[in-house]
């Protein structure tokens, strides 16, 4: 019999409302409390018995800020709770969370929680774009504590250049990926569309899915009106979805509270363990390699190792998948094949299944307890990341009990210390001669290319990050070979780097 302080998930759901409009939606707070009442109904337990969780956590909601986010859960779910948490902004952050309240139930700080998050940016924005105020639940007495910072993403001089969010930065990885593994453009397009014709795939048959629809690997790449290109080498069939209206939760609880429940083992699923971390080059055009991601390798090498997990004995995989450069450097991280018959999604992705801001990795979780719940000898990893390759969280879930105690944290053999890890400063005034690293162009919403932006170094070693000419002849032209590798020469002229190809 395992321990009674043995962490284990018994109960989830997921609610997706596609028809969702500013007239007609559930704002978070209800969104929140039907979630979580649907996961007791899962983990066959009355509303009553969850009024008795000693925890409310949840994942901070983009757009909606009150004082006690959880503290107002908690008072739907008449709960008084002993633990309040709440959580900085991060795609890792549903991981890291369940992380945390794992370690806090292994070591006796908790018997029963609630984790939860949820995303209503489709109506917020909808709301905005029409300058109309929703009227979402505000206030919540106290301060819950916070789980994960809540630092910004990226810092002035990325803003300059045009390295403003998301669908800009997550480019420059992928075109210096593209030139490590050495593909040509044609190449390169085929592969990121057969790596993403599989999550549409497995997005099809999910319930839960915002985009439950299947394309084939043409249909992801081919530049068209209704898939724009956003930024080179990403048109829009590529890019996570962030206005759905989704939420998650999952009830974890010890073994011991599950028995006084009356909850069946049959219903139960084990966390093995896991772990977080953040690259040390914290701002994306500091990375010292665009091509690596050091701190990814070590919580994917630590999570597997506190779980006593090798990465052969996994049977389902739910990699990070905001983008394909995500996957894919996830899979290299992991040494494993990008066409590993396993796959890397479990819900369909961020782009089809629905991107639901810091909360997406509920879902992989929420979805993976149902794959494992009543099997024998099954495992299942799922990762996050948050900003841009900057912060990492991976957890393995079983259907059987860790041979011997759930662990967290990094190991103390990481694989990063063999790694370039110190962050490359750069420098916006240097002058002369210089080589491209990574590099990407923005598109207007006409599909026109509008900005090239550049990162590489000087010939003295320098990193430097310029602006190209905006002409559009020349960015089409740009975009039409491989620029990794090419040489030309970057001057500060204006207030402005800029840099011009030999």
């Amino acid at each position: 019999m395992v321990a009674d302080n043995t962490p284990i998930i018994v109960g989830s759901s997921q609610l997706v409302d596609r028809e969702a409009t500013i007239e007609r939606h559930s704002e978070p707070l209800a969104m929140l409390t039907n979630s979580a009442k649907t996961a007791a109904q899962d983990a066959g337990i009355t509303e009553s018995a969850l009024a008795g969780v000693d925890t409310v956590a949840l994942v901070g909601v983009s757009g909606w800020n009150p004082q006690n986010a959880p503290g107002l859960l908690a008072e739907q779910l008449q709960a008084k709770p002993n633990h309040l948490f709440s959580t900085g902004v991060g795609g890792q952050m549903g991981v890291q969370l369940t992380n945390y309240i794992g370690e806090r139930i292994l070591a006796g700080e908790s018997e029963f929680a609630t984790i939860g998050g949820c995303n209503n940016l489709r109506v917020l924005l909808k709301a905005i774009a029409q300058k109309t105020r929703l009227q979402w639940t505000r206030g919540g007495t106290g301060t819950p504590d916070q789980v994960g910072g809540d630092e910004p993403g990226n810092n002035d001089l990325e803003n300059k250049y045009g390295l403003n969010g998301p669908t800009d930065i997550y480019p420059i990885f992928e075109n210096a990926f593209r030139a490590k593994l050495g593909l040509s453009i044609d190449q390169h397009k085929a592969h990121m569309g057969s790596l993403f014709s599989k999550f549409t795939e497995v997005a099809e048959q999910n319930p839960y899915a915002w985009f439950p629809t299947r394309r084939s690997s043409e249909e992801l790449t081919k530049v068209t009106q209704l898939n724009r290109m956003i930024a080179w080498p990403y048109p829009k069939y590529l890019n996570a979805v962030l206005n759905t209206e989704q939420a998650a939760t999952l009830i974890m609880m010890s073994a011991g509270k599950a028995r006084k429940l009356g909850i069946p083992e049959d219903k139960w699923v084990y966390w093995l363990g896991g772990a977080s971390s953040q690259e040390k080059a914290w701002w994306a055009s500091e990375r010292p390699d665009f091509a690596e991601c050091p701190s990814m390798k070590d919580t994917l090498v630590s999570s597997l190792e506190n779980s006593a997990t090798s990465i052969e004995e996994l049977d389902y995989i739910d990699f990070y998948s905001c983008f394909p450069i995500a996957v894919e450097m996830a899979c290299a991280m992991s040494g494993l094949d990008i066409s590993d018959k396993r796959g890397f999604t479990v819900t369909g992705g961020l782009p089809y299944a629905g991107g639901p801001a810091s909360a997406y990795t509920l879902h992989s979780l929420a979805t993976l307890v149902n794959k494992l719940r009543g099997k024998t000898s099954e495992k299942g990893l799922v990762t996050g990341n948050g900003w841009y390759l900057t912060k990492h969280a991976a957890a393995v879930l079983s259907s059987d009990p860790h041979v011997d105690s759930p662990k967290a944290g990094l190991i103390a053999d990481l694989p990063s210390l063999g790694m370039n890890t110190d962050a490359c400063i750069v420098n916006e005034k240097v002058k002369g001669s210089a080589t491209i690293e990574a590099y990407t162009v923005k598109y207007d919403r006409d599909g026109s290319p509008d900005k090239g932006i550049v990162l590489g170094r000087t010939d003295e070693g320098e990193r430097f990050m310029s602006n190209t000419i905006d002409d559009q002849a020349f960015l089409s032209d740009f975009v039409s070979a491989e620029r990794v590798g090419t040489r030309g020469t970057v001057n500060y002229v204006a207030g402005s780097s800029l840099f011009t190809p030999d």
